[in-house]
């Protein structure tokens, strides 16, 4: 099973264990509340939310609240807490009776709203509507800061509303500090009247111009109330701690393991993994980790166990090929160093032929070094491209034409059979390059009286080149080493016969850098065909450059 389904399962368990565990608690503490907490009475809620109301709405503030509020304590023989939404304490009839407060209720808050309630006429035109209540607007802010003002002056207002809801505020008298408000000519304000356009195509209509009525006032009118009635009643018992702590008990033994589980199932595999990265970074390039199951731990073994496969094989190829690298250049600097010092002793006289024949020696040291810098450099992806349109037709025969001085004196025919310009976005002078190497390489292993064709042809979207000799061909054993660095088929040829030894991965990755392929198949005594596919598009070279760029 995948590990994340086992872990999946296993957190699915204790979750349903611990959800079924606080249900089964949360049922229990509600009935036994229900049973003896003291609630308060619908009427008796419905008379304070009322006062309050009525408070808030004459008033325009919450200042002077406290002996209401005592009185409909004393009345209704309820404990009454007010606060504001925000939580901010406005009064307590506990400590207006001189007592400390209680612990509320654990019913829920009643909330009081002392914003008018709009009176929208219904069946009238919208427009007129919102003209309205624009003007509701403007006078709610005059009349309930006046209201504010003669309640903090002393002044008991008075409150009716009119025909859209609106307080109309009168007092027994008008301190002086609140002057009456004057009537305005103009009493609709045009930002008001803005803030009320999106109404017109609201489908609740009514709805909406209370929502924005609401929002314009709310800068003056009084905040709403939280208000809590009643008390916890202090001699009921309490809940049981025995299955509280029997049910957690158990909840944290699910947990606890389950994490060792867990802990069994990942830490094991990644504390080896953990011991053989380490192995790994101090050079035991040996060390695996034991992989079983199929899960996603197993493939991350799996994948750490490839990737040590590759660092093994990567640090081997290099030791190889510094082996390879090492023994093509021996011999030849100790001849080179031989005749130097010869030379330099008077041993042998300096002779032209001798010093043409050095020559020659320097130079194919500095072929296998160009060489290795070419395979170097195309294996790292920095090998510099200058992508072109190429007719692969005009390429083989300027191959033919580049090797046919050699074909000649070899005695073999060199042929070009392409009955079709083929086209192809890629390099000229790498695909020469590579076509130049395959030729060359057929022309040495044909003997005199045979025959090197080649051949282009088109298959739908790829285009294939065939470089094909009569000569004595390569034996299947040899042919999965072709394109390794410095391997020859026939170990008799030294490298003035057989090249480099590196023309062939040169090649390879060439052509693999134009997003193609190169194959070869071979017979003993009958010849043998490489093969290049490559597409015919203009796909992207790896490390292709503009033709701007070229130096």
């Amino acid at each position: 099973m995948s590990f994340r389904l086992r872990v999946l399962g296993l957190l699915t368990l204790v979750a349903m264990a611990a959800t079924a565990a606080t249900g089964w608690l949360t049922l229990r503490q509600a009935n036994r509340q229900v049973q003896e907490t003291v609630t308060a009475g619908r009427q008796e809620v419905s008379r304070i939310t009322g006062e309050l109301r009525t408070y808030g709405f004459t008033h325009g503030t919450w200042d002077g609240l406290s002996p209401t509020v005592a009185s409909l304590a004393q009345d209704t023989g309820q404990r009454i807490r007010v606060a504001t939404e925000s939580d901010i304490l406005l009064t307590d009839s506990d400590a207006l009776a001189g007592r400390t407060p209680r612990e509320p209720s654990s019913q829920p808050a009643v909330l009081v709203d002392p914003r008018p309630v709009l009176k929208v006429p219904a069946g009238q035109v919208r427009r007129i509507s919102m003209k309205q209540v624009a003007t509701a607007i403007s006078d709610y802010r005059a009349e309930v800061t006046d209201a504010a003002c003669l309640t903090r002056a002393g002044a008991e207002p008075t409150a009716r509303p009119d025909n859209l809801g609106i307080p109309r505020i009168k007092a027994d008298r008008r301190p002086a500090q609140c002057p009456a408000p004057k009537e305005s000519a103009d009493p609709l304000t045009p930002a008001d009247l803005v803030a009320l356009q999106p109404c017109e195509a609201e489908q609740r209509f009514a709805a909406c111009l209370q929502r924005v009525f609401n929002e314009r006032i709310g800068s003056v009118a009084p905040p709403r109330l939280e208000v809590r009635l009643g008390v916890r009643n202090e001699s009921a018992p309490t809940l049981a701690a025995a299955p509280t702590m029997a049910v957690a008990a158990g909840v944290a033994l699910a947990v606890i393991a389950g994490a060792l589980l867990l802990s069994s199932a990942v830490l094991r595999p990644v504390r080896a993994m953990t011991v053989a990265a380490k192995g790994l970074g101090e050079g035991d390039l040996g060390r695996r980790v034991p992989v079983s199951g199929r899960d996603e731990i197993a493939q991350l073994g799996g994948a750490f166990n490839r990737m040590a496969d590759s660092i093994q094989a990567g640090e081997e190829r290099q030791r190889r090929l510094t082996g390879d690298i090492a023994h093509e250049l021996r011999t030849p600097l100790a001849n080179l160093r031989g005749y130097l010092e010869a030379l330099r002793d008077g041993v042998v006289d300096p002779t032209p032929e001798l010093l043409d024949s050095l020559h020659r020696e320097a130079l194919l040291q500095q072929r296998i070094v160009d060489d290795l810098q070419d395979l170097a450099l195309a294996e790292a992806g920095a090998l510099t491209y200058h992508p072109a349109d190429v007719d692969l037709r005009e390429l083989l025969e300027a191959g033919r034409r580049a090797h046919h001085a050699q074909a000649e004196a070899a005695g073999v025919a060199l042929l070009v059979e392409a009955p079709a310009s083929v086209h192809v976005t890629a390099d000229p002078d790498r695909l020469r390059q590579v076509v130049g190497n395959l030729v060359g390489n057929a022309l040495r292993a044909t003997p005199a009286g045979g025959s090197v064709s080649l051949a282009v042809m088109s298959r739908g979207e790829l285009a294939v080149v065939e470089v094909r000799d009569t000569g004595k061909g390569i034996s299947p054993e040899d042919l999965p080493h072709l394109f390794d660095r410095f391997w020859r088929a026939d170990a008799s040829r030294g490298r003035a016969t057989g090249g480099s030894g590196l023309g062939l991965s040169i090649a390879r990755q060439i052509v693999t850098d134009h997003r193609g392929t190169i194959d070869v198949r071979s017979a003993v005594g009958a010849g043998t065909t490489f093969t290049i596919v490559l597409p015919r598009s203009a796909a992207p070279l790896q490390g292709a450059v503009e033709p701007s760029a070229r130096r």
